[in-house]
C-alpha cells in the first residue's frame, strides 16, 4: 500500500513538473510586439527610471582609465509579469562599459507590463545608457 501512494504522489509531483515546465516554455515563445496600446512602465515613471540609472551606475574602472565615454544602446524584453528578460546591447561603445549596462539593466526591479487588447503582453523595449565622466 505504502508503494502505490509513494508511486502515485512521484507521479503527481512529475506532471506537474512537466506541465510547469510546458508553461515557462510556451511563455517563451509568445509574440514580442514593438508597440502596444499601452506600452510598459517604469515604477515611478520615467523620471524613477532614470534615477535608478544613475543610482546604480558603476563606472568601470578601465573606462575611466583610458575616459572612455559614449552612449550604449540596449534592448530588453518586459515579460508579462513584469520582469525583465533578453538584455542585449545593440550599439556597443567599450566592452566593459556595454557589460555594464547590461548589469543595471538585469538588476531593475519589474515594471508594469505593457498590454494590448486589455491583456499583459510581452513587450521589446530600447534604452540608451549614457556613460559620462564627471
Amino acid at each position: 500500500m505504502k508503494k502505490v501512494i509513494l508511486m502515485s504522489l512521484m507521479a503527481v509531483f512529475c506532471l506537474s513538473t512537466i506541465s510547469a515546465q510546458k508553461t515557462v516554455v510556451s511563455k517563451k515563445n509568445q509574440k514580442v510586439y514593438d508597440v502596444v496600446e499601452q506600452m510598459p512602465q517604469y515604477p515611478g515613471g520615467m523620471g524613477a527610471f532614470l534615477e535608478f540609472l544613475t543610482e546604480n551606475m558603476k563606472y568601470p574602472e578601465d573606462a575611466q582609465k583610458q575616459k572612455v565615454e559614449g552612449r550604449v544602446i540596449a534592448t530588453f524584453v518586459v515579460e508579462t509579469d513584469g520582469s525583465i528578460s533578453d538584455v542585449k546591447v545593440v550599439k556597443q561603445v567599450f566592452p566593459s562599459l556595454d557589460a555594464e549596462a547590461i548589469r543595471m539593466l538585469k538588476s531593475m526591479p519589474k515594471w508594469v507590463p505593457g498590454k494590448q487588447n486589455g491583456k499583459p503582453v510581452r513587450v521589446k523595449y530600447a534604452v540608451p545608457v549614457s556613460f559620462k565622466m564627471k
